[in-house]
């Protein structure tokens, strides 16, 4: 390092010797095994070298000072970290053209002279792990060093004072114009009624610059504060707040989602700039820039507001850092905008699962008969699927065939308003999130009711899996036999026979792998049927359909109501069981065109083609080969619904931000609720459900 300062010219702005600095104190590579070098130790080195010759001092304090007179510092301060206009899908494909070629960088411009010196995408993280003091006193040394005699001033405080408020006016006028946006306007049409705080934000900001200007040029003593127009940021926050909350019961879009990302993100950088040029030192703290630091000015107030103010700008200029260094990536922008899209779509979704859960013995008995109605129809698709396969179409063709006939009967079942168990699972684990996210009271979640839930939901699962099961198998013996009454001859050859039950097989086929592929789909159709149901509330489907004419003069205003409600409130439903059909019928053919080990297991299918084997087979099997094809619907029923839970569960609790941390207290919980009543464990309480038994206080999950 002490070979690179006496290299230092006070007057040059190359940048160069600057990135060869930092490549020095940036840690070096080590092997996995090795320990890892201390960012802190060579912060250190450079300051006791600093100290120990003030002449070194100046002349990189002079070095820096000239690269910051030399650059325009706005688009630093308005940009990195903050999403662009441009939408999501161009900023994605942005994202994604500039991880294979970065675009050009221009001399002109501070953020891209960042690009220079921290060009690799881990720099933020060593940078973290310096602590603040040590950088607040390597930026005093060089801020403090005396200059010479002959030495001219510099501008680079006021190079970065006009950067700042640069940025502060276009923050407010990209605020504007997003809060004026005719979507952000759709989902909040209460903001025409009063005057928009975006609007009137950007009148204040305005009005407080011109201000600040007139104290730069001497004609006042000090501008007034910016209270007022933290104000006016406090309701623009609002009212993002209150179109988020909105959209839990209206529904959202991924362009709405964007653009609440990108004025929360505004709105909290124009706070943190405001912070920074304030001067009456009264405004809320806020993590900022340190104007002094960057430009290496020698004032330095000891006063505790200052220090408070020193320690948040280190925290701003650590924030830009990183933003900089993962501005391309795009993991970012996908976390930021799907995880707040996705907690919309499975809080549909949780609204939904409420009905799959029976609260007694009597909505167990109707849980059942809505299953048992499944499994009927369930046998006849059975049925079809092997008649299908009989034509030997062309792979495609069958693919096609095959997803119709899982697509139309699914939704057949939904019309008729019976239940598939396994859809079950990815609504379910939604309303547990739910559950969990709205008991949460900063002193944990209540286990006891906690239990309760989950009780409820494995008992109904259990009713639901024996109404499909129960029914599918007499249903489709039945069809089997009915078809060698008629016909003279078996459903199905010997041959098939023996490939269904190979199918089910658990020990000596990839069945049980097969059917985590399905329950995966069943989480993939749980996803599909929150989406659309989001999509039905945002886009106000029922209203659209109502505004028919033509469909109103052939139904009538009546029977157009009926129709249009019931899309409204039935489109993910029926959308999710379609395209769960097309994802079941595609897999097998997929994997065939592609030489991979893809298919797809499903308990209620399986159950039948067990029925149907046996009967093709006309009951020619051993007690082991019974017993296998039991044991292997039993576990691909387990893998389906245990893989679509758990996908679900995690996806509805991480958009949710919830973390489960003393799980066990829940299956304690159960525990008990089961050895105090086994029978009501399984069948439920007789009547209506019983409060939760008293137990001693317990911190729960959070």
């Amino acid at each position: 390092m002490l070979a690179i300062l006496e290299q230092i010219d006070p007057n040059s702005d190359n940048i160069d010797l600057l990135v060869q600095l930092v490549e020095r104190l940036r840690p070096r590579q080590r092997w996995v095994w090795q320990q890892p070098d201390d960012p802190a130790q060579a912060v250190r080195t450079l300051i006791q070298l600093l100290k120990g010759n003030p002449v070194h001092a100046w002349k990189l304090r002079r070095y820096v000072t000239a690269l910051l007179e030399t650059r325009r510092h706005t688009s630093l301060y308005s940009d990195i970290g903050i999403l662009s206009n441009d939408g999501f899908v161009t900023e994605l494909k942005r994202r994604v053209t500039y991880r294979f070629l970065p675009p050009a960088l221009n001399d002109l411009y501070l953020s891209d002279a960042l690009d220079q010196v921290l060009y690799r995408e881990d720099d933020y993280e060593w940078i973290r792990l310096v602590p603040n003091a040590d950088w607040m006193e390597l930026f005093d040394i060089v801020a403090d060093a005396p200059p010479p005699d002959d030495a001219t001033p510099d501008r680079a405080r006021q190079v970065t004072l006009m950067g700042l408020l640069d940025a502060i006016r276009t923050l407010s006028c990209r605020i504007c114009a997003l809060g004026l946006e005719p979507r952000l306007v759709h989902s909040y049409s209460e903001i025409e009624d009063f005057d928009s705080p975006f609007l009137m934000q950007n009148i204040e900001v305005n009005r407080y610059l011109d201000e600040y200007a007139r104290y730069l040029g001497g004609k006042i003593a000090q501008p007034e504060d910016a209270r007022h127009l933290l104000v006016m940021l406090d309701q623009c926050q609002e009212v993002v707040l209150k179109i988020r909350r909105g959209a839990l019961s209206s529904g959202t879009s991924v362009a709405l989602t964007y653009l609440l990302v990108a004025l929360q993100q505004s709105i909290d950088r124009l706070h943190k700039l405001l912070y920074l040029v304030d001067l009456s030192g009264e405004l809320p703290s806020a993590a900022t820039v340190d104007l002094d630091a960057l430009a290496g000015s020698t004032a330095r107030p000891q006063e505790p507001a200052d220090s408070d103010r020193r320690l948040a700008a280190v925290d701003l200029a650590q924030e830009l850092i990183e933003a900089h260094n993962t501005k391309y990536q795009v993991r970012g922008l996908v976390r930021d905008n799907v995880d707040l899209l996705a907690r919309n779509m499975t809080e549909n979704a949780s609204r939904t699962g409420e009905h799959y859960i029976a609260e007694s013995r009597k909505e167990l008995r109707q849980m059942f008969a809505r299953a048992s109605g499944a499994g009927f129809i369930v046998g006849f698709m059975a049925l079809f699927k092997i008649l299908l396969g009989t034509l030997r179409s062309p792979p495609l063709v069958e693919a096609f065939l095959f997803s119709m006939n899982y697509s139309l009967g699914f939704v057949f079942v939904h019309l008729m308003q019976f239940t598939i168990a396994t859809k079950q699972p990815a609504m379910t684990a939604q309303r547990i999130a739910a559950s969990l996210h709205r008991g949460e009271n900063g002193r944990g979640v209540d286990v006891e009711r906690m239990a309760e839930l989950v009780n409820k939901v494995f008992r109904t699962q259990v009713a639901a899996v024996l109404g499909n099961v129960l029914v599918a198998f007499p249903v489709a013996w039945g069809i089997a036999e009915a078809w060698f009454y008629a016909t003279g001859r078996h459903l199905v050859d010997p041959e098939k026979a023996h490939h269904l039950l190979a199918d089910i097989d658990p020990i000596h086929s990839l069945a049980l792998y097969y059917a985590a592929i399905a329950g995966v789909w069943l989480f993939v159709a749980g996803l599909i049927s929150g989406y659309y149901d989001n999509k039905a509330l945002y886009t106000r489907m029922g209203q659209r359909v109502r505004q028919l004419r033509g469909l109103r003069r052939v139904l009538g205003a009546e029977r157009l109501g009926r129709l249009s409600q019931y899309i409204e409130d039935n489109l993910g439903g029926l959308m999710g069981n379609f395209f769960f059909g097309i994802l079941l019928g595609t897999t097998g053919t997929v994997g065939y065109l592609l030489g991979l080990p893809l298919d797809i297991r499903h308990i209620t299918f399986s159950t039948a083609n067990f029925a149907t084997a046996l009967v093709g087979l006309d009951y020619q099997l051993t007690a082991v080969q019974l017993g296998n094809a039991a044991l292997g619907v039993v576990l691909i029923g387990a893998v389906n619904l245990l893989v679509s839970f758990g996908l679900a569960l995690w996806v509805a609790l991480r958009a949710r931000k919830i973390r489960f941390k003393r799980g066990i207290l829940l299956l304690r919980a159960l525990g008990r609720r089961f050895l105090s009543a086994p029978v009501d464990f399984f069948i439920g309480p007789k009547g209506q459900p019983q409060p939760p038994p008293d137990t001693l206080p317990l911190k729960g999950l959070k």
